[in-house]
């Protein structure tokens, strides 16, 4: 079931979404070349804690980090250790973080150093395809109008959707109902409701849709060895314009 958010709720999950999106700031400004992932991690890590929150993804299904840090191939899952960037890599960014009961959820996708052409469209077309999904979170559509927004728009420029994960809902849990694919036909599915929290993540491939999942059982890879990005907000629905918890300026689109 469809969990609705009150007001209050909402209040303190916009909480929890800043101290996501303080942490993306953070790691945007360490991500160079010569870094560590292990680094990026403990500074991630510091911040929430420093905000009075807790990681959400550590501990997490036996998840050992604070930050997932997946770079080039890698879709999702990377786990931080000491694998140290080097320029023209790509490294993708996903955060949670859960306060006073509520989580916050939020990924993005960032060069390192210098980075070829075709790097940095991946990285942009994953980032609009996500702002043409948000145009249909607005009272009245399906959720499957969402998810045909992102493959549309994606393939359009070429580049493959992944099937195998999806987005969700999210609040107390950083798990709920409903999953939100990146891909399928439109006008299917739930209607939104003002009061959903949602949390959208398109992860778009270089190549194929197809992935895999390393000997580790959490680093997810293409398995064309092409590059994948993610972009990821914690979407509020409104009877208006939708609502960004993990946006610093909590704009809609």
């Amino acid at each position: 079931m469809i969990s609705i958010k009150s007001k209050h709720e909402i209040e303190l999950m916009q909480e929890s979404g800043r101290i996501v999106a303080l942490a993306h700031e953070k790691i945007k400004e360490a991500i160079k070349p010569g870094i560590t992932t292990g680094e990026l991690d403990q500074i991630a890590e510091a911040l929430i804690k420093a905000q009075g929150a807790i990681p959400s993804f550590k501990g997490y299904g036996g998840f050992p980090a604070a930050i997932c840090t997946s770079i080039n191939d890698q879709v999702i899952h990377g786990i931080p250790g000491t694998t140290v960037l080097r320029d023209g890599d790509i490294i993708s960014i996903d955060i949670g973080a859960v306060k006073n009961g509520y989580h916050g959820d939020a990924a993005r996708t960032h060069p390192v150093g210098k980075v070829s052409e075709d790097a940095l469209k991946l990285i942009k077309i994953t980032e609009e395809s996500f702002f043409e999904g948000l145009k249909y979170c607005r009272v009245g559509y399906r959720l499957s109008d969402v998810s045909n927004a992102i493959q549309r728009y994606a393939e359009a420029s070429g580049y493959g959707v992944v099937r195998d994960y999806v987005g969700h809902g999210i609040g107390r849990k950083l798990h709920e109902a409903p999953q939100i694919p990146n891909y399928g036909k439109a006008g299917r599915g739930p209607r939104l409701t003002p009061g959903m929290v949602l949390a959208i993540e398109p992860m778009i491939n270089d190549g194929d849709f197809e992935v895999r999942t390393l000997e580790d059982n959490w680093t997810v890879v293409t398995i064309d060895g092409g590059n994948s990005a993610h972009y990821e907000h914690t979407v509020v629905i409104t009877d208006s314009d939708p609502i960004l918890l993990t946006h610093l300026e909590n704009r809609g689109d």
